[in-house]
């Protein structure tokens, strides 16, 4: 019979890529709303998805202090510790994909605006980060951890200044692109930041991965 603990952890485990399937959710809705110039719909559907990320966060907390007072053995209260301190996270990481999409939405008489087409590799390279963190967590994969973060230092964060400047050369050039230049500015901001809390759950699991002698 499998033993309680294991049957909560797998549980946790389960929600908690539930929470990581929701942002990767949002940054799809993103994608596919600038690739096709068609913002109808998107503010209220991540939205959505940001209000089921906030009941699953509610709902994995309770599950983790229910864990962690039961008196769990050391390994499992480690895991739910690294579970429980993420889940702010991951619910910021929801915060900012419903406003992105809120962004978007508003900003769809400039669709074809070269400013916003310029958020797109952000995007994609948070999905990427957000994929590999879910593999990782699932596998316990060290390698995929490790992975998350060099592509936000490396990538995301060279992604985004390369925005900033070219956001700036826009509004000296085109003083009439200003509208989408700022508003693309401040969803690369957004999203940049998304990447630093998916890069805080990374580094969590890859010390509890470390601790654990995976």
């Amino acid at each position: 019979m499998t033993r309680p603990s294991v049957q909560t952890r797998t549980h946790l485990t389960a929600r908690f890529l539930r929470m990581l399937s929701i942002t990767l959710e949002q940054m799809s809705l993103l994608q596919g709303a600038v690739g096709r110039g068609a913002f109808a719909g998107l503010a209220l559907r991540t939205a959505e998805l940001e209000r089921e990320t906030d009941v699953l966060e509610r709902e994995l907390e309770d599950l983790c202090l229910g864990a962690m007072a039961e008196h769990p053995a050391e390994g499992d209260l480690h895991f739910y510790v690294m579970v429980f301190r993420s889940l702010a996270d991951l619910e910021r990481v929801g915060d900012y994909g419903r406003q992105v999409g809120r962004d978007l939405e508003a900003l769809e008489p400039f669709a074809q605006s070269a400013a916003l087409q310029d958020v797109l590799p952000i995007a994609r390279l948070l999905s990427s980060m957000l994929e590999r963190l879910a593999y990782a967590f699932a596998e316990r994969d060290l390698s995929g951890v490790r992975d998350v973060m060099k592509l936000d230092f490396e990538q995301v964060d060279a992604l985004y200044e390369q925005l900033q400047r070219a956001a700036l050369t826009r509004i000296l050039e085109n003083p009439e692109d200003i509208n989408a230049a700022l508003t693309a500015t401040r969803m690369a901001r957004s999203l940049e930041r998304l990447g630093d809390h998916v890069v805080n759950v990374a580094e969590r699991l890859e010390a509890n991965m470390l601790q654990a002698g995976d």
